[in-house]
């Protein structure tokens, strides 16, 4: 299986990253986490706030990245070693994007965030 079909596997599992560190990195760890977890983590602050925010985040740019990931191997323009560095880019600008996002470097976490939509607008460059 390709690199880059690894990478849609952890791009899915990323969101969970913020969701652990908005909900458990805290004093309040308990079942009112899960007896109303939306409520819970809009009612945070701080980093764990950024934390949920990136999950918030996560979950909308994933299926975009999984898209471009499989329009460039359906297309098959594109070099199989091109796909697969472009996409362990993509997942590394989003860790990057995320260590931003919690260290609260809000223009370095926006220009992280364009080259993350530029690696994803890059899948249909190579295979064009």
């Amino acid at each position: 299986m390709p690199i880059a079909f690894w990478c849609i596997l952890i791009a899915l599992f990323l969101p969970y990253l913020g969701t652990g560190l908005a909900k458990f990195a805290g004093r309040d760890f308990g079942p009112r986490q899960n007896r109303d977890p939306r409520s819970f983590l809009e009612g945070l602050a701080g980093y764990r706030r950024r934390a949920h925010n990136f999950q918030l985040n996560s979950f909308e740019v994933t299926p975009a990245f999984a898209i471009a990931v499989m329009v460039a191997y359906v297309v098959g323009n594109a070099e199989p070693t091109t796909i697969d560095r472009l996409a362990m880019a993509w997942i590394i600008s989003r860790l990057i994007y995320m260590i931003c996002y919690l260290a609260d470097l809000a223009m370095l976490r926006s220009l992280v965030w364009f080259i993350g939509m530029a690696l994803i607008a890059s899948f249909f460059v190579v295979s064009a």
